[in-house]
């Protein structure tokens, strides 16, 4: 009798053994942020990528694979979830939406055949692609094609080990050609930084593959903390003005000191405190009435990261009012106070770090101290858009007690924030959320904001906000000075022979946000005195001088020229209304101290 031979057993990729490459994977990448910072030059030479990278997959260590799952579908969908919610980034924003397509595509399998996790990998590969608006080959998207092709191209697999092995050749290969396809890699001799941060990825899992090793920390499982603060929410008192901002983040180091940190955060007063986690990683939760003062106080102890903080007295005006359409905008806007409150607006902060520290910005770090630290920090300042999660918790908010929201986002041209709040759409109700590209910054995304939230108010819906905001968006115009263009320079805005040039000739330079929204020359003055009063000048020459006017004037510590220029603009045209603003990191982190923005936008009968 002749013996029947049998096909050796298809090989699977399970749960707990994905669960630890990832691990594995995302902790190289972390070891290496500083490298990816220091060869960070495209899009511009701002030296984040490494930490923005780190702080996103910093999201997963602490979330999805900290937990066992069986499952190896279930782990993607949660590594998706978790990697949109601490996206940093564009680099940070593509390998999430990357992550976000595998796990669609992969499904809930509790194991996957390696042909399956290829097709998923592919379809990951082009999920994040299509989330950009101009794609660019040289970047991570280059290396993660070619990574994905190459698995794709195996068919039924056998050995997973070659498997991978010969797919991280690949994209060791594609990230060797990326100086060849962007001229700016190869002047600065350097491969792309987000390229190069993926095969780290990907060679932490090769290293796994090999020997198994995740690294020397183990990863701490922190359900326990969630829990503590949902229980901890049970004890607010509506209202309290003392305890306005329900305030988290993370803080990692070695030997934390749990007790002292709870003493020091109860000096503070505030209430609802919840500190959980390990002696190398806590969750600290508070309910404050100075968020920036919480973040400090927790600096002294550790590492301070994945700070958030809400404010609930803007929650509980939504909760009371409810009913009509609710309006967001995020902190690149120049809203004045009084008006936000007044209309009720809600505000994303923007990230803006110095250094290794993070803070949110106009929450965490207010405007005054920023400009106080941008004059005497020697590192620059740095400017992220917020992740999608911090757009998803506030939208999914809204939504419970609004019937749709508009977003009024930055302009889509020079941040990725609107790409965030896209994104945070599609994954909660993207029917009733209406995301818009106000093409605009500073003074002019706060007035288009403004306006929306009148018309809210007007009980307007939102496909009505939506028709009026694109009508006012080409007439809606921002021009700005900046004193020094020094920091443009340094943060990699404008080449480094320009500085000289305009100092040589004693020029101003006047800019314009374009109908694109983009920021661009528009002319100079010569010589520095009288600047607002020529800049009103100047300005008012450029508009309709028939027309009435809505006017924000903002000023980057200077508000002494911000008054005036408000003035000389009442002086030359039929302002109707009014506010200066002192002009965020957005605008002031690359324009510098003495920098002057004027916002107008017309009143119509």
């Amino acid at each position: 009798m002749n013996a029947i031979a049998l096909a050796p057993p298809r090989p699977l990729i399970r749960g707990p053994v994905l669960r630890r490459a990832l691990i594995a994977g995302a902790r190289r990448v972390i070891s290496r942020r500083e490298l990816l910072n220091k060869i960070n030059v495209f899009p511009v030479p701002d030296g984040d990528t490494g930490s923005n990278l780190a702080f996103t997959l910093g999201g997963l260590l602490t979330g999805a694979l900290s937990r066992r799952t069986a499952g190896a579908g279930e782990l993607l969908r949660r590594v998706g979830e978790d990697a949109v919610d601490s996206a940093r980034g564009n680099s940070g924003a593509i390998l999430a939406q990357f992550f976000i397509g595998v796990a669609e595509a992969a499904g809930p399998e509790v194991a996957i055949a390696p042909a399956q996790l290829a097709r998923a990998i592919g379809a990951g590969a082009r999920s994040a692609r299509q989330a950009l608006s101009e794609p660019r080959e040289g970047t991570i998207l280059s290396v993660i094609a070619a990574f994905a092709e190459s698995l794709e191209q195996r068919g039924e697999v056998a050995d997973v080990r070659l498997w991978f092995a010969r797919a991280l050749a690949q994209a060791r290969q594609a990230l060797a050609n990326t100086p060849n396809q962007l001229a700016v890699l190869m002047k600065a001799g350097v491969v792309d930084a987000g390229a190069q941060g993926f095969v780290d990825l990907l060679e932490g899992i090769d290293a796994f593959m090999d020997d198994g090793s995740v690294g020397s920390e183990p990863v701490e499982d922190e359900d326990r903390a969630g829990i503590e603060v949902a229980q901890g929410h049970g004890e607010l008192l509506e209202g309290d003005p003392q305890h306005r901002w329900c305030s988290e983040c993370l803080l990692l180091g070695e030997g934390l000191d749990r007790a002292g940190l709870r003493a020091a955060v109860s000096m503070l007063g505030a209430s609802c405190v919840v500190i959980a986690g390990s002696h190398a990683r806590l969750r600290l939760h508070a309910h404050v009435a100075d968020p920036k003062a919480l973040f400090d106080v927790a600096a002294r102890f550790g590492r301070v990261e994945a700070t958030k903080a809400d404010d609930m007295q803007a929650q509980a005006r939504s909760a009371a009012a409810g009913g009509g359409v609710a309006i967001v905008t995020d902190s690149a806007a120049d809203l004045p106070d009084e008006i936000a409150r007044e209309l009720n607006i809600h505000m994303i902060p923007v990230r803006v770090g110095f250094g290794d520290q993070d803070y949110l910005d106009k929450v965490g770090l207010s405007t005054a101290e920023f400009y106080r630290k941008l004059r005497t920090e020697i590192v620059l300042p740095r400017t992220s858009q917020p992740p999608p999660g911090d757009f998803r918790r506030q939208f999914e908010f809204l939504l419970s007690h609004h019937p749709a929201l508009v977003y009024v986002g930055l302009s889509k041209t020079v941040s990725g924030t609107v790409q965030s709040a896209e994104a945070a759409a599609q994954r909660g109700h993207p029917a009733r959320t209406h995301v818009f590209d106000s093409a605009n910054a500073a003074g002019g995304q706060a007035l288009l904001a403004i306006h929306a939230a009148r018309m809210a108010l007007a009980s307007a819906s939102a496909e009505a906000i939506l028709a009026e905001l694109a009508r006012l968006r080409p007439l809606t115009v921002t021009w700005a000075i900046a004193r020094d263009i020094g920091h443009a320079v340094r943060g990699g805005r404008v080449p480094r022979w320009a500085k000289p040039l305009l100092n040589t000739l004693g020029l101003t330079p006047i800019a314009k946000i374009t109908p694109d929204g983009r920021l661009g020359m528009a002319g100079a003055f010569v010589g520095g005195r009288r600047i607002p009063d020529r800049f009103a000048g100047y300005v008012a020459r450029r508009v309709d001088g028939a027309r009435r006017w809505r006017l924000i004037v903002g000023h980057c510590d200077a508000e002494a020229d911000g008054a005036a220029l408000r003035a000389a603009m009442h002086e030359r045209l039929h302002i109707e209304e009014s506010w200066l603003v002192e002009t965020g990191p957005a605008v002031g982190a690359h324009a510098g101290p003495g920098a002057l923005v004027v916002s107008l936008q017309p009143v119509d009968d």
